[in-house]
């Protein structure tokens, strides 16, 4: 008896220490072998590394179910769960980390200017340094490819759209009254400061499903998430001043920052081509408050601004010239949640509301009074299945009250139109391999006044062709109801089409960046009208139509000349267009064929000094010239523009700024205003539209009082 109990504890002994054997082999997805991955269970020290043919082996002395782990960098991490008995002899492929900065990004039709993305164009820096932007994200938008030099109007103009063919989004939210009316001839501003904002996408065509209601492009802007610290910002400029604040608890931070700017000063320096009544003068406001929680953040963002202004302007059929004056108040805010709800499930959500009213006086005989309120719902949901796939999807609203008054002595009116539209899109992130990522989606659109329902797929496909290069594709179908100005007199016109193809060849290394892009863009369903203008007399049809095609080429580096950051960009474009009320399809006359931007900046140490610079130049652009029977038949002289800068640093935290645009005064013509009737020799007289000022010039001191005592505005100029 005691002989079997001893052999029966030194068997069971034996048993407890059997070794088992674990083996197989690594390789990738092409089937070479990886070698020094590391292959363990899971819980354990016993484990192996890949050897020079993908080959590992190793014993271990557990048992039952375990978790194999084999790792390697810049690959995924695989798991294999089983018996430790069936674990040999296995054949483990490694698919490629997705997630790496060298992965494939969807580039088509995009610039980022964001320093948390992978590939920026710009950063968010570069929006207020750029010499010829005077602080206005809009102008450092029109030194990259894809946008036409429009001098005298100041808005986005995209790839051979119009300005009302671009929308801009605040954190996924729609902005309704983006620019600050103006009178003809005077460019217009964005109405909010690249203070509060960290991130800038611009999309000039082939943009997500996301997105809505815009022909031609989307630019979003991303608030600020968090603030690094505590901080006041002081300016005195020579033409006004500013305040910045930022207050930061553990959870929570609030930014504020307003500005006054009265050009009464400035024109009594340097007098335009005008007669003031009453120079530019403006107030603006904007706060954001975040909140931040365990699983997101919380936002609110607002802004209220106000401008009034009094002038005549010559006009060639009246001696008297017109006078016109304006006084707008505008309100926007909105509240936005971004977070993660659990299993591998994210949420989006916002809510914005627009309040704009603008007063015109023309001559003191007609008076036109705008109203505008607008809002914006809107939930968006996403899934990460994996790395390799995602799926968002999400649900809109969009409501828009505009009303018109217009009194005068022959006459009284009123128009206006309530419009609601409801929107519904998915849209997946599909990463094949770190050379192969596509993007798929649909979008489907429910225009109330035209009782219209518009689907819309669109699709982009990245292969990264070399080690630093990529290239990208994409096509999209794009929907949009008639501007305000049409809507208020003929609520029920059809909404404008366009179909966007793009190919994006894409090159990153080193502080250096390559863009070349191709497009096409088609037409449809554009509104006409029979009269010399919009008016309530108009008869209003879809007939209209076009085309937009062309190439956009840019080029950054910042490595090659040391203390240098330069880029410059180029785009080609042919387009024509039939709509409003032309007799044939022509080019528009906001549309420039050529365009070129040069923009370069460079860091004096000794001097304590950034000096920047940037040129402009663009081809000229069509007008009528009624002396002869072609429409839009010839075209302006070319646009020229070279602006300077200047920051020095007197202290870390003081800095004194200027600049000027236009240095060199190039006599630079918008295009020509013709009398109404001809003169005794049969022939309309012209005079030349030119800006109100040849040159403007900017001073400013800045001081930043902060709690490391280092920060500066330097970003901020």
């Amino acid at each position: 008896m005691k002989i079997s109990t001893l052999i029966l504890a030194v068997l069971i002994t034996t048993l407890s220490f059997a070794q088992t054997t674990i083996s197989g082999k690594v390789t990738d997805n092409k089937n070479q072998p990886i070698f020094g991955a590391n292959v363990y269970l899971d819980g354990t020290y016993d484990g192996a590394t890949s050897n020079d043919v993908g080959e590992f082996s190793f014993e271990t002395s557990e048992t039952g179910t375990q978790a194999l782990i084999i790792s390697y960098l810049s690959y995924e991490t695989k798991t294999i769960a089983g018996d430790v008995s069936t674990l040999n002899n296995l054949q483990i492929k490694l698919r490629e980390d997705v997630n790496a900065l060298d992965t494939v990004v969807i580039s088509a039709g995009t610039f980022e200017a964001n320093d948390n993305s992978k590939v920026s164009v710009l950063k968010p820096l570069d929006v207020v340094t750029t010499a010829s932007a005077v602080g206005d994200f809009v102008g450092a938008l029109q030194t990259l490819p894809g946008t036409s030099t429009v001098a005298e109007d100041g808005r986005l103009f995209v790839r051979g759209g119009d300005a009302s063919e671009t929308q801009i989004f605040i954190d996924g939210i729609r902005v309704f009254t983006p620019y600050s009316p103006t009178a003809n001839n005077i460019p217009t501003r964005g109405r909010y400061s690249p203070f509060l904002f960290d991130g800038i996408t611009f999309s000039t065509g082939g943009y997500s499903a996301e997105y809505g209601n815009a022909l031609s492009s989307v630019l979003l802007l991303s608030t600020i998430d968090e603030p690094d610290q505590e901080k006041t910002d002081i300016g005195i400029m020579s033409v006004g001043g500013s305040l910045g604040h930022t207050e930061k608890w553990e959870n929570t931070s609030l930014s504020v920052n307003a500005s006054y700017i009265n050009l009464a000063p400035y024109i009594a320096l340097f007098p335009d081509r005008n007669d003031w009544k009453k120079p530019y003068e403006g107030a603006q406001g904007e706060a954001v408050f975040r909140q931040k929680f365990e699983t997101g953040m919380l936002k609110f963002y607002a802004a209220f601004d106000t401008s009034s202004f009094d002038l005549i302007q010559e006009d060639i059929n009246d001696s008297n010239g017109v006078r016109f004056n304006l006084n707008n108040k505008n309100f926007y805010t909105n509240a936005s949640y971004q977070g993660v709800l659990g299993n591998n499930w994210s949420m989006q959500t916002g809510l914005s509301y627009t309040i704009a009213k603008t007063d015109i006086g023309i001559n003191n005989m007609l008076d036109v009074g705008d109203s505008e309120n607008s809002a914006h719902a809107k939930l968006k949901l996403k899934k990460r299945f994996n790395s390799r796939f995602k799926l968002s999807f999400g649900l809109e609203h969009f409501t828009t009250d505009f009303d018109e008054a217009i009194k005068s002595d022959e006459f009284t009116g009123s128009y206006g139109f309530t419009n609601n539209n409801s929107a519904a899109f998915v849209e997946s992130d599909i990463i094949f391999n770190k050379n192969l990522a596509l993007k798929v989606g649909v979008r489907a659109d429910n225009y109330e006044l035209s009782k219209e329902f518009n689907v819309a797929p669109r699709a982009s496909v990245a292969l990264k062709t070399s080690k630093n290069g990529q290239l990208s594709v994409a096509y999209g179908d794009f929907y949009q109801n008639a501007n305000n100005g049409i809507l208020k007199f003929n609520s029920k016109v059809k909404t404008q089409n366009t179909k966007h193809y793009i190919m994006n060849y894409q090159y990153v290394n080193d502080g250096k960046l390559f863009r070349a892009e191709l497009y096409r863009k088609d037409y449809d369903n554009l509104v006409k009208f029979d009269t010399a203008s919009e008016g309530f007399d108009s008869t209003y049809d879809n007939s209209g139509s076009g085309f937009a095609q062309g190439l956009d080429i840019f080029w950054r580096d910042n490595k090659s000349i040391k203390n240098t950051d330069y880029w410059i960009s180029y785009s080609y474009l042919d387009t024509e267009r039939d709509y409003r009320n032309y007799p044939i399809q022509a080019q528009p006359s906001f549309a420039n064929t050529h365009n070129f931007s040069a923009v370069a900046k460079y860091w004096i140490d000794d001097w304590k000094s950034q000096v920047g610079f940037s040129y402009s130049f663009a081809s000229g652009r069509p007008y009528t010239n009624p002396n002869t029977n072609e429409f839009l038949g010839e075209k302006t002289s070319s646009f020229n523009s070279v602006s300077l800068n200047w920051a020095y640093l007197i202290s870390p935290q003081k800095i004194i700024y200027a600049s000027v645009n236009n240095v060199l005064g190039f006599k630079n013509i918008n295009g020509y205003q013709y009398a109404n009737t001809p003169n005794v020799n049969g022939n309309f007289a012209r005079r030349s539209l030119q800006p109100a000022a040849d040159q403007f010039f900017f001073v400013g001191f800045f001081w930043t009082i902060s709690e490391n005592g280092t920060d500066n505005q330097l970003d901020n100029l």
